[in-house]
């Protein structure tokens, strides 16, 4: 995905129809982030377009990491993403989860497309034992979204992260997802 690069509007869009994909394309971001954090999985996927890819696993470890078509870091289907985050986040040993998504770059490349890159940073906390274990990452979401049926839907995701805070084991906890 090529980074997001100035403001011009692409062909037929109006400035003030700009505005608006803009704004719903923030809102489809904010909503993804409450519903994973409040475990909301019955509306998450709705969220994704049907062939999502989601790249976004690169901080577990090698051996936890998802694969789709023999490819590490990948998971390919909106159904198959909301299951495999569960998975992740509200599996046997619940995780607590804040993430927050700061200063968008949104660029729409069409009528119906865009991309952005968003500042991310997210909190996990879970049990072992009497112990809390805690994760802190900053690092950023680049993603691209359609408009399908009228709605504007995230349609690739990848993470990249720039720190990670957490105990060397923090996924001991975890099966390979």
């Amino acid at each position: 995905m090529s980074e997001p690069t100035s403001n011009h509007l692409p062909p037929g869009l109006s400035a003030a129809a700009a505005v608006l994909a803009t704004e719903e394309i923030k809102r489809v971001f904010a909503a993804r982030l409450r519903y994973m954090d409040t475990k909301q999985w019955h509306r998450y996927a709705g969220l994704h377009t049907e062939d999502v890819i989601s790249e976004t696993w690169g901080g577990l470890p090698g051996d936890k990491q998802p694969r789709s078509g023999g490819t590490t870091n990948r998971v390919v289907g909106n159904q198959v993403l909301a299951d495999t985050i569960r998975a992740l986040l509200d599996g046997p040993v619940p995780v607590t989860t804040v993430h927050h998504g700061h200063t968008p770059e949104i660029e729409l490349t069409s009528a119906t497309t865009a991309r952005g890159v968003w500042a991310m940073e997210d909190l996990l906390w879970w049990s072992d034992g009497d112990a809390e274990l805690h994760l802190h990452g900053y690092g950023h979401y680049h993603e691209e979204y359609r408009k399908v049926a009228g709605r504007w839907l995230i349609g690739y995701r990848k993470l990249t992260r720039l720190r990670v805070d957490a105990p060397p084991d923090f996924f001991r906890f975890m099966k390979a997802l």
